[in-house]
């Protein structure tokens, strides 16, 4: 005859972060049902009953279970997971931050800000970092930078001798009368 699955016994502070785990509203639908599948257990239900009552296949309430046993409330995290290796290294996404933040005239580029389209080529052709602009665009926002709109008319100038350069404005255009 099998035995029956059973939770091990629980410290003071594993019954009340169990417990608070499994009565809460704003941590992680998944760390809730762990801790539910544990909570019940621990109150001395079976695991079909628990499996019934959170709607989960039995498997998984017997996995939850043996992972708690093992170990403890460490356990509700999920696993570390073999996935693909990061494509770029350390020095490379260092490097596109620092290019990002550094002036473009400073490295003698014939422009006063980046767009993700000069970043990119900038990285590709001179820094030898094969780059797509979606991608530096996550690695910006993963350093917490966020990509800055292209200033138009309405906002400021990126050139301060903008007006100068520009010249006086055209005598074709009629000034508007001010309305008595």
């Amino acid at each position: 005859m099998p035995t029956l699955l059973r939770i091990r016994e629980l410290t003071a502070q594993e019954t009340e972060t169990v417990k608070r785990l499994a009565h809460s509203r704003t941590e992680e639908a998944r760390l809730v049902e762990r801790a539910r599948i544990v909570w019940l257990s621990h109150e001395g239900r079976r695991v079909p009953a628990i499996a019934a009552e959170l709607h989960v296949d039995a498997r998984t309430v017997r996995f939850w279970i043996k992972r708690f046993n093992s170990e403890g409330v460490s356990g509700f995290e999920d696993a570390a997971r073999s996935g693909r290796p990061p494509t770029y290294t350390p020095e490379e996404v260092g490097d596109v931050v620092a290019t990002a933040l550094t002036n473009p005239e400073s490295l003698g580029l014939p422009f006063a800000t980046w767009t993700l389209d000069r970043l990119e080529a900038y990285l590709n052709e001179s820094k030898g970092i094969g780059i797509k602009r979606s991608r530096i665009d996550d690695v910006l926002v993963a350093e917490g930078l966020r990509w800055r709109k292209q200033e138009t008319w309405f906002g400021e100038r990126v050139d301060p001798e903008f007006a100068e350069k520009r010249g006086p404005s055209r005598s074709s255009t009629r000034l508007h009368r001010p309305t008595p």
